[in-house]
């Protein structure tokens, strides 16, 4: 049974509401703290009661936004499933959300990547805890000989850079077309069977003068 809320929280929970709707209607800049009390039917100084600037209730959307992701991020990283495995479904299953969203409403979708954009300084604890669950995924394959050489934060910065059109919204929505779950697994084989420190040549090409 879920643990009755307390009024405060009802009438965040109402606001982030109403907020939301705001800015699905006309973007970031329809949202200010004078209209949202007025379409919420209360005071300006109630409003504060609840949120103390525009920040916190981007804030508190964002944290909304992001509550099914961080679940599945959770949810995966604690199964029983191999790395190789937990790897792929660590990211194919925040995909598939995702491009569910995209496809309902593109625009709206955009919309949304805006405000992120806008915001990323609120929103960037998110993006640590995704760094900090795929580190933990990380340190398991390591300790199946994965990723041969490299420490845990270089693995992290590479696999981040290989997997960004799948995590990354602004690049997703721009591409979204083109991503699917088949070319992210082929995309998660190619990390654990050839990412690592050894040289295999590539690295020559730096010898290289641009004519």
């Amino acid at each position: 049974m879920a643990r009755p809320q307390t009024d405060i929280e009802v009438g965040r929970e109402h606001l982030i509401d109403v907020a939301t709707a705001m800015i699905e209607e006309r973007g970031n800049t329809a949202l200010t703290m004078t209209e949202l009390a007025s379409r919420a039917g209360m005071s300006a100084a109630n409003l504060y009661r609840y949120f103390d600037s525009k920040e916190a209730v981007i804030e508190a959307i964002a944290g909304r936004w992001f509550a099914p992701k961080v679940a599945i991020m959770e949810e995966v990283v604690a199964s029983d499933l191999p790395p190789r495995r937990k790897m792929y479904e660590f990211y194919a299953r925040r995909f598939t959300l995702v491009r569910a969203m995209w496809e309902r409403d593109p625009v709206l979708f955009q919309t949304y990547c805006d405000v992120g954009e806008e915001h990323f300084e609120l929103v960037r604890s998110y993006v640590d805890l995704g760094d900090h669950h795929l580190g933990e995924i990380v340190a398991e394959a390591m300790a199946e000989g994965h990723f041969a050489g490299l420490e845990i934060d270089e693995a992290i910065s590479l696999i981040n850079q290989m997997v960004a059109p799948y995590v990354n919204i602004g690049l997703m929505a721009m591409i979204m077309p083109k991503l699917n779950e088949t070319k992210l697994a082929r995309i998660v084989d190619a990390m654990f069977d050839g990412l690592s420190a050894v040289d295999r040549g590539a690295s020559a090409v730096s010898g290289l003068r641009a004519a």
